[in-house]
């Protein structure tokens, strides 16, 4: 094989993979920002009763993170481990608990999260994005 086509082989074969991943997936601003919006959300939601997930957003935000992702060269499966390690979802779950106690929301009053979910929706938020208020 002359060298021209090896060369070409190799250079086709590093435009074809993703690029190296930069920095470990908790280092990413984007990813620990999403997150803590989606727990918002959902702490939001399962707290206040006229509060709803609008799930095909909540999809679609997921497909962009993960797009995101992928071109930053994690693979699926990176990504899964990192979704569903315990150590991360207990750091998303703490920021998220800063987040909603910052926000105004207290524990064990209920109308204080749907305060905070319905200033969410009107400031335009990321979590704000992902919820529909029936009130």
């Amino acid at each position: 094989m002359s060298k021209f086509i090896k060369t070409m082989t190799v250079a086709v074969a590093l435009a074809a993979s993703p690029a190296l991943a930069q920095e470990p997936l908790n280092k990413d601003a984007r990813v620990t920002e999403s997150l803590v919006a989606v727990r918002v959300g959902d702490t939001i939601r399962n707290t206040c009763p006229s509060i709803s997930a609008k799930m095909f957003t909540v999809l679609s935000k997921w497909n962009e993170l993960k797009s995101y992702l992928r071109a930053k060269g994690y693979t699926e499966d990176e990504v899964e481990a990192f979704r569903k390690n315990k150590v991360e979802k207990a750091r998303i779950k703490g920021l998220a608990a800063d987040y909603l106690k910052a926000a105004g929301a207290v524990e064990g009053d209920v109308e204080s999260y749907c305060k905070v979910g319905r200033d969410e929706i009107a400031k335009g938020t990321l979590a704000g994005s992902l919820l529909r208020s029936y009130k």
